[in-house]
């Protein structure tokens, strides 16, 4: 595997467009869309949030039909969530435009959208900016960047990356782009994110790798405990590589997966490392654990906790809050089997060994902690597995951006 340039536009077949809508925000691009020139194989997982946006269950549905996808529109500025028959619609609309610029059918044709809950979409622009962009599609690196930078809401960064693999001698690509910054939470994927691949599979095959690596990258982070109402990841498969079509399960479907796990956890990284008001990349890895749920669980909770979060922000080694946040998390372990340490680009410091403290060099702690990414390692001495959660600290900043989130 290797990791090129690029985004959603990297694999064979695929372009991409955005433009300034003015859905909500003046002078920025604020739509964008995906096109493969074939229908593709899809996947999905969308948020567990019972208050599921209207572009969720658009979505949902054309995942569980079975049929292709083959655009997929996106928004910023407005989440079209808690809208009614009227949030449906704006979704129908979006999709007949599309129909009538390319050519496609409206039931494989993909929207989402990010922003603030409850307030209507301006269909009319929405129609203008599917027009738009429907004439301004293109393959280059270029279009893909711009369109992941035309998702963002409160990021600060766009978010895209690209590989390639080989799968029986065929060079295939995998690209993609998401977007995510506030309300950020394990429970499906907590975001927008959007996958494209020139990849010859079965469908059955795709849901599953997608559904697998979710639970250990973009369900592994957070930044402020709310999962989203609008939370959605999509995977296309346009088979443009002319690969063998993987059916069955073997190494090029083993193949495949590492190289998606790979760009789903660049990108959950880069997300959760860009949480509203956030100063640093925050990581929890929990290793040697009696079950993989066990070390999942834990180390959610140590970067999920507030007065964690906070402990990072003002470098203060106060190891007695991951410990707290372990304790209170459901796994259950003895507090004396347990070792924790600090580490980052600075260094490696220990804090607590088997139920004791131990006396620590402050300003080297204080040293490691002031690293853009900072590591909590926790050893159970219990087992043999191992998870990794990633969230970021907690800064004044992201009180004052939620504030005024409307505004």
């Amino acid at each position: 595997m290797k990791q090129i340039s690029g985004g959603v536009t990297a694999a064979k077949g695929f372009s991409a467009a955005c433009c300034e809508a003015n859905i909500k925000y003046k002078n920025r691009t604020d739509m964008a869309m995906v096109y493969s020139e074939t229908p593709c194989e899809c996947a999905g997982t969308f948020t567990s949030n019972v208050v599921k946006a209207a572009c969720v269950m658009w979505d949902q549905k054309i995942v569980a039909s079975g049929k292709p996808m083959q655009v997929v529109v996106v928004n910023s500025g407005i989440a079209n969530a808690c809208t009614g028959q009227e949030g449906w619609d704006a979704c129908e609309a979006t999709a007949k435009a599309v129909e009538k610029e390319l050519g496609v059918s409206a039931d494989s044709v993909a929207v989402a959208s990010t922003g603030v809950i409850g307030m209507q979409l301006p269909v009319e622009k929405l129609v203008a900016g599917v027009s738009a962009m429907s004439k301004t599609l293109a393959s280059t690196e270029e279009a893909g960047t711009a369109a992941s930078r035309a998702i963002m809401t409160t990021d600060t960064i766009n978010k895209e990356i690209a590989v390639t693999f080989e799968v029986s001698g065929t060079t295939v690509t995998l690209g993609g782009m998401s977007k995510g910054s506030g309300m950020i939470h394990p429970n499906m994927c907590t975001m927008l994110g959007f996958l494209t691949t020139d990849l010859a599979i079965d469908r059955a095959l795709l849901q599953e790798a997608l559904s697998a690596v979710v639970k250990d990258t973009f369900n592994m982070i957070t930044v402020d405990g709310d999962t989203s109402t609008n939370d959605t990841l999509l995977l296309m498969a346009n088979g443009m590589a002319q690969n063998a079509k993987l059916t069955a399960k073997g190494a090029d479907y083993d193949t495949f997966c590492e190289a998606l796990y790979f760009v789903c956890r660049f990108l959950a990284r880069k997300m959760a490392g860009d949480g509203e008001g956030a100063t640093k990349l925050f990581e929890a890895k929990v290793v040697n654990a009696k079950s993989k749920e066990d070390a999942r669980t834990l180390s959610r909770a140590i970067v999920g906790s507030n007065l964690s979060k906070a402990a990072i922000y003002g470098c203060d080694a106060n190891f007695g809050r991951f410990l707290c946040a372990m304790g209170y998390s459901g796994a259950k372990f003895e507090q004396t089997d347990v070792e924790l340490f600090f580490e980052s680009a600075a260094g490696r410091l220990q804090v607590f060994k088997f139920g004791t403290p131990l006396a620590f060099d402050e300003e080297l702690a204080i040293k490691i902690m002031k690293e853009e990414e900072v590591t909590v390692l926790v050893d159970m001495h219990e087992g043999t597995e191992e998870a990794t959660a990633w969230g970021c600290d907690l800064t004044y900043d992201y009180v004052k951006i939620n504030a005024d989130y409307r505004s």
